[in-house]
């Protein structure tokens, strides 16, 4: 029994000289921290007085604080960011022929090009159709300053050129155009605009298009395009409220991706006001296409 007293009483002693030590041990270790103080500072009651803990003068060898290390970025070609690269592209929607149902058949061009980066791009608009045998038609071009707003949308801004021409008669006008291209939900191509002519006629559109894909190769696309105006502008068979709206359906087979045949179908309608002015002109007021034609880009 005594022994077994004398062990527990030996134990107890040794449990207590090692916590002493690792007491001992703490207060040395913050001993230093409790220590150091700027220049000029005095010690009060356990407390610091005087300067801040931070400041003077950082050591030689310390990194700058963007780790740049003074290195001053002076560019190097090929090796830009890629959303500050200069890009580049043609694109043909629509280069086609319309065997028209009211025995005028023509031929249509829709196409798009623009130059820049993923910012700021100079964007060309130009499109028509021509009719071969009454050599008539129309042709528009735009021309306008593109700026990405979004992830998946540019504002445009510029002037647009219109001219309507057959034999012995051409009509022309120049418009502002302020407007939106982008991507919307559920991956529809879409581009409002609104157009102001030199003569203050008011007029608008909205396009929108759709891939649907049967395999990576066979594409079918759906466009949609509907156009109104304010004012009248008779000379140019320009109507006030809806002028128009055409629906199209084309499927096309991408023998390369920059290199695709078609063949579609388009049903194309005028109303109100533009439509008694074709009338008047003895022109149809709706007309249904079949289409064969290539899409194409570089």
């Amino acid at each position: 029994m005594s022994v077994l007293i004398n062990i527990c009483t030996w134990m107890l002693g040794a449990g207590v000289l090692i916590a002493s030590a690792g007491a001992a041990e703490v207060q040395m270790q913050a001993a230093p921290n409790t220590m150091v103080m700027k220049q000029g500072g005095t010690m009060s009651g356990g407390s610091m007085q005087g300067g801040s803990m931070q400041g003077g003068a950082a050591p030689a060898n310390a990194r700058s604080s963007d780790y740049s290390d003074g290195y001053q970025y002076r560019g190097m070609a090929g090796w830009e960011e890629t959303d500050e690269m200069t890009v580049s592209k043609i694109i043909a929607d629509q280069t086609e022929y319309r065997f028209n149902n009211n025995g005028k058949n023509t031929v249509r061009w829709d196409m798009q090009g623009w130059r820049g980066t993923d910012y700021n791009k100079l964007w060309v608009k130009f499109e028509g159709d021509h009719e071969p045998t009454t050599r008539a038609g129309n042709l528009e071009l735009q021309t306008l300053y593109s700026h990405s707003v979004s992830a998946f949308w540019d504002f445009q801004i510029g002037g647009r050129y219109d001219r309507f021409y057959s034999p012995g008669l051409v009509n022309d006008r120049f418009l502002a155009v302020i407007g939106f291209q982008g991507l919307a939900p559920y991956w529809f191509d879409v581009e409002p605009a609104l157009f102001v002519s030199d003569n203050g006629d008011i007029s608008a559109r909205v396009t929108a298009t759709y891939d649907l894909l049967f395999t990576q190769r066979l594409i079918l696309q759906p466009r949609l395009e509907v156009n109104a105006a304010l004012t009248e502008a008779a000379q140019f068979g320009v109507g006030k409220g809806i002028n128009d709206a055409q629906l199209g359906l084309r499927l096309r087979y991408e023998v390369r991706r920059e290199l695709a045949p078609y063949v579609g179908i388009a049903w194309q309608r005028q109303f109100g006001s533009t439509a008694n002015l074709a009338r008047a002109g003895g022109e149809a007021v709706s007309n249904v296409s079949l289409i064969a034609g290539l899409r194409w880009w570089f």
